[in-house]
């Protein structure tokens, strides 16, 4: 299977049409959120990335109104909205879970769970799933630009428990196109390019 993955378009329809164009090569799209900026303008790069002729994958990030996400989704029969749920595509299956794990900030377009939340949310992700998550697992492909790591923990056990087959997140932008692993689950924060995975 060939995934195409990205994170974090924030309204650039130049980048949404990027990726438009590459996949026709992929097998399936993964976007893990932030399609919006400031809780507004997610239909501008959705609306382009329903064009896929593959399936795409789709979480809400932090600035992503979820309510939108999943209604534009529900009229977008290419677009599958995943929170707190999976998808099966080939035979490999995708579980997603979107917003800011835990909240870091106050504003009111912020889009959050708890880590308890989270948590709970994550004992339904299947063992040997792709894992897509809008944050990133806390210590690995998490650091801010003053050194901290800003991840989350419930993600992070997720991994060492399921031992899921790829993790594919975004979120903190500093940390856009690092990577490491999880005991064996590699870990990549995508960012608003075109990403290419092999499984």
């Amino acid at each position: 299977m060939k995934i195409l993955a990205f994170s974090d378009l924030h309204r650039d329809t130049e980048a949404a049409t990027a990726i438009l164009s590459a996949s026709s090569g992929a097998d399936v799209v993964v976007g893990a959120g932030d399609f919006a900026t400031k809780g507004s303008g997610g239909h501008e790069t959705l609306a382009i990335l329903a064009q896929c002729r593959a399936p795409v994958i789709v979480i809400h990030g932090n600035h992503d109104a979820p309510e939108e996400i999943e209604h534009i989704c529900n009229h977008a029969p290419n677009l599958h909205y995943l929170h707190g749920a999976q998808k099966t595509v080939r035979g490999i299956s995708f579980f997603g879970l979107g917003g800011e794990i835990p909240s870091r900030n106050t504003f009111s377009w912020n889009a959050s769970e708890t880590e308890a939340d989270a948590a709970s949310m994550l004992t339904n992700c299947p063992p040997n799933s792709v894992l897509v998550t809008h944050t990133p697992p806390f210590g690995v492909a998490d650091l801010q630009k003053n050194g901290n790591h800003e991840g989350s923990n419930a993600i992070r056990d997720a991994a060492k428990n399921l031992a899921p087959r790829l993790l594919l997140c975004g979120h903190i932008h500093h940390a856009w196109g690092s990577q490491g692993k999880i005991a064996s689950t590699p870990v990549h924060n995508l960012g608003p390019t075109v990403n290419w995975f092999d499984l």
